[in-house]
């Protein structure tokens, strides 16, 4: 890519190819700045740092995420919503496995794009909640049980982590089936 081509947006996105290519621990600047074919210097002038580089992979990332899960919710509701955006959760840390974890980034009180996206994700989280007559501070709880229970699930698998001798996507569908159950009983708790 010439130089005269960077723009900031330009850098962020091929740090996010580079991320899914060799993982987001080993997103460097060096490493973007040889990608890019460019002087690691020259980087400073689209990105102050590299946690700067990072908050703003974490700003992608989430905003991607975040579309795909609205999308994913689009006129279901219940269990069928509450599949598809579990779906397609696992199906974003499957395709970006180094973006992804920039997911996991709390948003930057001083990013109005990090939190809006954030929002947005959680937004879609509390949409299906509300299905199951779940809002408030118990849409809290349960939007942390959601994201913890598919984490957990995604980044196991990714990690290889399930060996034994049974269908992953059966045991992932059994975990939906799960909480789909405790968010149906959640109002009687």
């Amino acid at each position: 890519m010439p130089r005269a081509g960077l723009t900031p947006a330009t850098v962020v996105r091929e740090a996010a190819v580079l991320a899914d290519e060799v993982g987001h621990d080993r997103l460097t600047l060096a490493a973007l700045a040889g990608r890019l074919g460019v002087a690691l210097p020259s980087l400073y002038k689209h990105v102050r740092g590299v946690d700067a580089l990072h908050q703003k992979l974490a700003v992608l990332a989430t905003t991607e995420i975040a579309d795909m899960l609205t999308s994913a919710a689009a006129g279901r509701a219940g269990d069928d919503a509450l599949r598809a955006v579990a779906t397609a959760y696992r199906g974003y840390a499957r395709r970006h496995p180094g973006r992804y974890p920039a997911t996991q980034r709390a948003p930057d009180p001083a990013d109005p794009e990090h939190l809006a996206a954030a929002e947005r994700a959680v937004d879609a989280i509390f949409a299906i909640l509300r299905g199951y007559g779940i809002d408030g501070d118990a849409a809290v709880d349960a939007t942390r049980m959601f994201r913890a229970t598919v984490h957990g699930f995604v980044t196991l698998e990714a990690a290889g982590g399930f060996g034994l001798p049974r269908d992953v996507d059966r045991s992932f569908d059994r975990m939906i089936d799960g909480l789909d159950l405790a968010y149906r009983g959640w109002r009687s708790r």
